[in-house]
């Protein structure tokens, strides 16, 4: 069958009554966390995680994905209004979009963001669709030494396109991977690292470490900030676009939603990447770079496409091979390891309705997020006067039940009270969290890959450059990791993440 045929009948399954409603939760959610600044969607789905538990394995799954997209939406709302981002992929989309909300065009400003949001969404969806097997039938041609190759290659680019210092990006690499070798030796099932904790003898839980490195501390963060939210809203006059104003972002979308399809493939990229280069290269382009900053509609469609491109096309190398290109995306990966399913190329050929549902609840979920986000406006607007300390010791309560509920172990508990200290540790140390994250969950399979290697190859490493895919692969993560340490390079970067 081609890839429509399937697709349509992934329309079955997401239209489900059941899997219709986690959709509009996941949509409402990401909406709500993206236009509250202080959570993001790392953060709130590593929340959630326990909650899935006792859910069906694909309304979780598109319980989580319409979180993580639905904030892309959310962000731009009140970052265009008010000039508060409320998640990380919108603070470019604020430099122009809140002043032309200034200028009396915020009506103008939301819509070219919900149109560019919602046709890089959905593009963004068919890559996923027309990608996804082909990329899942060359990924099981693989053998081990590959796979060993092609996670190297993801933990550099992890380490290229992290914010802040090359050597602390290695530095939470190597943390992540060491503390997803804590448990058994799964040759010899020997404990290691364990400390002679019994606790320990599985290995670390996923979820006290995701909740506690990204969900407490976010709240301890905000709960240190004490600066006060202006909330001076401009006025909404229209949410319409005359037909050159459309015609003169068209462009910028189209070069957003290319962006973003780029990044979101690439391992260690995402959607806040996406956004940022896509405004660098929106005001690369134009005619009048000048116009960036006072104003210019193509500094709120290029970004916003992007976001949205990137959200949907993680997916991608998340599904077919098993690789997360992002912190939110490892997340998903312990999301379907919590449901027993492992993420690679198997999933589309084992689990049908969990690839084809998911990609059809994403279509169905831009659809929704375009109802929800413009007509209610004034409600978002609205929630930002709750006051944050009202909310997060709530947060923590129920953070603690979930973590517990899962094993019934209160050492989970403790274990992401001590995360979260260690999490905010890191943040006062500008270490990057989401090269660790992405450590801890390829370690492993990292592991097992390249054990199961030399065993094939009696010992010779020479088993990694005899595979040409591998070479290829080791190749491409050297070269980066090269490019990286050149002085010119490296001055680029750091001028580029400071921009």
């Amino acid at each position: 069958m081609d890839a429509f045929t399937l697709l349509g009948q992934g329309f079955l399954v997401a239209g489900t009554p059941q899997n219709l409603l986690f959709c509009v939760i996941g949509a409402l959610c990401g909406t709500l966390i993206g236009v509250l600044p202080g959570l993001g969607p790392v953060a709130t789905i590593s929340l959630l995680l326990p909650a899935t538990y006792a859910l069906d394995p694909i309304g979780a799954i598109i319980m989580l994905a319409g979180i993580y997209y639905g904030a892309q939406y959310g962000g731009s709302t009140t970052a265009i209004l008010m000039n508060i981002p409320g998640e990380s992929t919108s603070v470019v989309t604020a430099i122009d979009g809140y002043r032309m909300a200034q200028q009396g065009r915020a009506g103008e400003a939301l819509a070219i963001a919900a149109i560019g949001s919602f046709i890089a969404g959905c593009v963004g969806s068919l890559v996923v669709a027309l990608a996804g097997p082909p990329l899942a039938r060359m990924a099981q041609k693989f053998e081990s030494a590959d796979y060993f190759s092609l996670m190297v290659l993801g933990l550099v680019s992890a380490v290229v396109l992290a914010n802040g210092s090359v050597f602390r990006a290695i530095a939470m690499i190597l943390l992540g991977l060491m503390l997803g070798l804590v448990g058994a030796d799964i040759n010899s099932g020997m404990p290691r690292m364990t400390f002679d904790l019994f606790q320990l003898s599985d290995g670390i839980s996923f979820i006290a470490l995701a909740m506690g490195l990204f969900g407490v501390t976010e709240v301890v963060s905000n709960l240190e900030s004490k600066s006060e939210r202006a909330l001076q809203v401009r006025p909404v006059r229209g949410l319409w676009l005359s037909l050159p104003v459309l015609l003169n972002a068209k462009f910028a979308i189209l070069r957003g939603t290319l962006t973003g399809i780029v990044f979101g493939i690439l391992p260690g990229g995402g959607a806040t990447v996406a956004s940022f280069s896509a405004y660098a290269l929106e005001k690369r382009l134009s005619d009048d770079p000048s116009r960036f900053g006072k104003g210019a509609i193509e500094g709120v469609a290029g970004p916003e496409a992007a976001n949205n491109a990137a959200a949907q096309t993680s997916f991608v190398p998340l599904l077919t091979m098993g690789i997360p290109t992002s912190a939110t995306m490892a997340l998903m990966i312990g999301a379907l390891t919590l449901h027993g399913i492992a993420p690679g190329p198997m999933v589309i050929s084992r689990q049908p309705d969990l690839f084809w549902g998911l990609i059809a609840s994403m279509f169905i979920g831009n659809v929704m997020l375009v109802i929800i986000n413009l007509p209610m406006i004034g409600l978002w607007i609205k929630l930002l006067q709750v006051p944050y300390r009202a909310l997060f010791l709530i947060i923590l309560v129920i953070s603690a039940i979930g973590v517990y509920s899962v094993n019934n172990a209160i050492f989970d508990v403790y274990l992401t009270a001590g995360f979260g200290v260690l999490g905010y540790v890191l943040r006062k140390l500008d270490c990057e969290p989401a090269p660790l994250l992405m450590g801890f969950v390829l370690g492993p399979a990292l592991e097992e890959n390249f054990r199961r290697s030399l065993i094939v190859a009696d010992g010779s490493f020479a088993v990694f450059v005899q595979r040409p895919i591998s070479l290829v692969l080791l190749l491409l993560a050297a070269a980066l990791l090269t490019s990286v340490a050149l002085p010119f390079i490296r001055r680029r970067r750091v001028e580029v993440f400071q921009e």
